[in-house]
């Protein structure tokens, strides 16, 4: 499998470090950087001060290289009624999105010693290894500590696992 991550507006060289490592560490995939994007034109909704992730998604299937693609930036996203996501793919798509807006917060309740940088690269991997588990047909996993966990919220972000638990990885095999 050939993901390629599509950063869209300002993404800093760790974070596409960071989606590359996750990608290749669970899936063993080749990973490729495209070149940067401009934010899609229509994405920004004023009334909302945020972006709607589908239209991020529709640009990394467009541009994209891969057989899977994700966009990853910097901004705030929404999905229809939700106050924000993380990210969003669609089950068995070819595109998804990331974004590392509200994952940059400084510290993850004292669940670790790590450092607040150590922390964001993780929640990275962590967010873009789970949304192309969705483009790979897996589903919302029960086990909180499967990266297949719905995680609204950045401390279950941090609860979970970089890795597929057994169930979903025998699913994507």
């Amino acid at each position: 499998m050939h993901v390629d991550i599509v950063p869209v507006g300002d993404v800093s060289a760790p974070v596409k470090r960071a989606a590359s490592e996750g990608l290749r560490t669970v899936y063993n995939c080749n990973v490729t950087v495209h070149e940067p994007q401009s934010l899609p034109s229509g994405a920004y909704d004023p009334k909302r001060n945020q972006y709607s992730a589908e239209e991020f998604i529709q640009l990394a299937e467009r541009v994209g290289n891969g057989e899977k693609n994700i966009a990853v930036t910097p901004k705030d996203l929404f999905y229809r009624r939700r106050n924000y996501v993380f990210g969003l793919a669609y089950l068995d798509g070819s595109g998804s999105v990331v974004s590392t807006y509200r994952l940059q917060t400084s510290s993850d309740g004292g669940f670790s010693h790590k450092s607040s940088e150590e922390i964001f690269e993780d929640r990275i991997r962590k967010e873009i290894v789970h949304e192309i588990g969705h483009t790979l047909g897996l589903e919302h996993c029960d086990n909180n500590r499967c990266v297949m966990n719905f995680s609204p919220t950045v401390r279950e972000v941090d609860v979970k696992e970089e890795t597929l638990c057994g169930t979903c990885q025998r699913m994507v095999l």
